[in-house]
């Protein structure tokens, strides 16, 4: 089960194609299969806010099981049965919680742990391992700030819940269990990768040893962990050491691939910049760098390549030529553009590791300054 175009869809954990089980035009994320394979709880848009829905695994008519006017959003499910969420609604601060809910009374019992974003129970269902702290928001890679998430274990009947990685500075979450390990993602090496431990939080091991690609919404059944790496979704099997992209098609029309027309292509503008004599600017929007008049005359469209984003596009001084941030290259890096679009842009630059802001131009043409995501200013020679 995976979610793609808004939807929910379903595959043969072979691949093949894939059957949509949802059409509505709010989001359906988050699914999980019950214990016993029938149902399948997922979060939903159906009335407004996101909240839990189940319906038949085979699809069928969904039945709404939070009415708490916020976001709630499926974590899984406990052995015996209840649906496992997180949900600010019992907070009076920003702080999600878990939640479980009986499927029969339709009863939701809020876990006793503050901060907890995600988890899973031990068969035994007496002991609870969970992420303390919700996804910070970026996407930055390494991240080590205050909001760092890291995995704790709660246990039935004891007095506090016991952190497992807290040796760590980086991020550790997800976990999931499987034949008395808890299975996880962490950035130890630099990426998300799958890593597993005791319960304990001793006996590291290093599942995945991915580069790049972050591994992405983890699931673990039967000893199979299914995952997200890039736009594909892949299998390992624990028992084999094994990994394979699942081979998957979408029977859709992509109408969000469609070519479309914009009544109001000013509101999709990121900079804007005058030429030196003021008869022209330079327009960046939607990743692409245009060339406009201040009256009459031509719009020249800079750059042309397809998959390739472009930021910040500056006049230099000349008037003939632009500077523009392009991940062209892999990296944010610096691009001269020939201003009238004829010709292909010059890389200037070919060290970039973090994101870069947009440049300002020295008077005399022969200096760029700008700044980076660490804080730190550059200059760079034209010359």
């Amino acid at each position: 089960m995976f979610t793609a175009e808004g939807d929910l869809w379903r595959v043969d954990a072979r691949g093949g194609l894939a059957q949509r089980l949802t059409s509505h035009l709010g989001m359906e994320s988050h699914a999980a299969f019950s214990p016993d394979g029938k149902l399948l709880a997922f979060s939903a848009q159906y009335e407004g806010s996101d909240e839990v829905y189940t319906m038949p695994a085979e699809g069928g008519l969904p039945t709404r099981r939070t009415f708490e006017g916020r976001a709630a959003m499926v974590a899984g499910w406990t052995p015996d049965g209840r649906i496992l969420y997180t949900t600010r609604q019992f907070s009076t601060l920003p702080d999600w919680q878990l939640a479980a809910i009986d499927l029969r009374s339709g009863e939701s019992k809020l876990l006793p742990l503050s901060q907890a974003s995600d988890g899973v129970f031990e068969p035994a269902n007496k002991t609870l391992f969970f992420t303390r702290f919700p996804f910070q928001g970026s996407s930055t890679k390494r991240y080590q700030g205050g909001t760092i998430q890291h995995l704790w274990k709660f246990t039935e009947g004891q007095a506090e819940a016991v952190p497992l990685t807290e040796d760590y500075p980086g991020t550790s979450k997800e976990p999931m269990w499987w034949k008395s390990r808890v299975y996880f993602v962490s950035d130890r090496d630099g990426t998300m990768n799958l890593w597993s431990m005791n319960p304990d939080g001793a006996d590291l091991q290093q599942v995945t040893k991915h580069k790049g690609w972050d591994v992405k919404s983890p699931s673990l059944s039967d000893g199979r962990i299914v995952y997200q790496l890039g736009a594909d979704l892949h299998l390992y099997d624990l028992s084999a050491r094994s990994d394979r992209v699942v081979p998957i098609t979408l029977s859709s029309d992509f109408d969000q691939e469609r070519e479309k027309w914009l009544k109001k292509p000013a509101e999709y503008l990121t900079t804007a910049h005058l030429a030196p004599d003021g008869e022209r600017v330079v327009l960046t929007a939607r990743g692409q760098v245009f060339v406009a008049p201040a009256g009459q005359g031509r719009l020249v469209e800079a750059t042309h390549e397809a998959g390739v984003r472009y930021r910040a596009a500056t006049f230099l001084p000349d008037g003939k030529s632009l500077v523009a941030l392009s991940d062209a290259a892999g990296e944010l890096e610096f691009f001269r553009v020939p201003a009238n679009g004829v010709g292909k842009p010059e890389q200037l630059t070919s060290d970039g590791k973090v994101f870069r802001f947009g440049p300002v131009v020295s008077p005399d043409g022969k200096w760029l300054a700008y700044g980076d995501k660490n804080w730190e200013l550059w200059l760079f020679s034209l010359e």
